[in-house]
């Protein structure tokens, strides 16, 4: 059984949904959430700062409404309850980081609900094959879009009460859609002083966050890498606004990419195995968040596209085992035939 050297789990995809899918070395289930939280948490303090409790609001909601509904779920299905792994803790923390400040309270508490319904109609924990807070935040989106407002940074916002539509602000996205460069600069979004979603404000803080669950071999650099590599590209080569090589930058800086690409595409249960699939899994959500994003068809095509591709994650794995189990069948053979030779020249 051939297994992936940095997350210990067996490669074969006839079995990718079996029970152990989240081991990581010696890391367990709750050992792995804990340190996707230890990540995010620069990531949320930076948020409060900018504004205010609501943020904490939002988070507490939207994990309560995931952990209740988690909860009555397994207990209808098992009998009895499974939230020790801490894995609907994670999804509500990360349904809440897709979502601005401002958003009215029952919006994450209906999002917690339709994340754990699609995470056990898909299988379960750890066979479900859509990321659960990404299917919830597509659903709200696509239902209550039109009631998300983003604030500017250290607007007083009400810490239960609806937030004025008064108090909107433009986003560095919503610049980009309409065709224009946002008006903050590169250093302001690279280290957070924007309007946008609780988990996209500081850039500087969500690579931080990357690199933290690469250190510690949580999730692994392929995916993040050929996303973003491919967000750039594209964007590098076909700019929507005049020839300027800052569009890119802009692209990548903004919006829900790099939070997609570092947080939510490396999802483990969601995403490829195979270091073949992981690359061409990443270059398909660049690609696709791209095109998601000039067609016009979402505000911020990142999410979509991760979500797109999560359902492509199994097959792209079973083409990437097929394309590479020939190749390493002849280095066996080679490396025994040498073996062999070396045995019998030293008799």
């Amino acid at each position: 059984m051939k297994k992936n050297k940095l997350f210990k789990r067996d490669l074969t995809p006839v079995k990718r949904g079996s029970g152990g899918v989240f081991l990581s070395g010696s890391c367990s289930v709750a050992g792995i959430m804990l340190h996707v939280i230890a990540a995010l948490l620069p990531v949320i303090i930076w948020a409060v700062y900018l504004f205010g409790a609501r943020v904490l609001m939002v988070i507490a909601v939207s994990v309560a409404s995931c952990v209740a509904s988690e909860t009555l779920l397994t207990l209808i299905i098992y009998k009895k309850p499974r939230i020790s792994d801490l894995t609907s803790v994670v999804s509500g923390v990360m349904l809440a980081m897709t979502l601005p400040a401002a958003t009215p309270l029952w919006i994450p508490l209906i999002g917690g609900v339709t994340a754990m319904g699609i995470k056990h109609l898909s299988g379960g924990p750890g066979r479900n094959f859509l990321n659960p807070a990404l299917f919830a935040r597509t659903v709200i989106m696509l239902a209550f879009g039109k009631l998300m407002i983003y604030t500017a940074p250290f607007e007083k916002l009400p810490l239960f009460a609806s937030v004025s539509p008064e108090l909107a602000s433009e986003t560095a996205m919503s610049a980009l859609n309409a065709g224009k460069f946002p008006t903050e600069s590169v250093f302001e979004l690279l280290y957070g002083r924007c309007a946008g979603n609780i988990g996209e404000i500081s850039a500087l803080l969500i690579i931080i966050g990357g690199a933290f669950l690469m250190f510690r071999r949580i999730i692994s650099y392929k995916i993040p890498a050929s996303f973003l590599l491919t967000v750039a590209v594209i964007t590098y080569a076909f700019p929507r606004i005049d020839i300027d090589s800052s569009f890119a930058v802009y692209t990548v800086l903004s919006g829900g990419v790099l939070f997609a690409a570092l947080f939510m595409a490396t999802d483990h249960t969601t995403s490829p195995c195979t270091t073949l699939g992981q690359i061409a899994y990443g270059i398909g959500c660049g690609g696709l968040t791209v095109l998601l994003r000039y067609s016009g068809l979402f505000y911020d095509g990142a999410y979509p596209a991760v979500l797109i591709m999560n359902e492509l994650a199994r097959p792209i794995d079973a083409l990437a085992f097929r394309i590479t189990s020939p190749v390493r069948s002849r280095k066996k053979k080679k490396t025994a035939e040498t073996a062999e030779t070396e045995g019998g020249a030293a008799k």
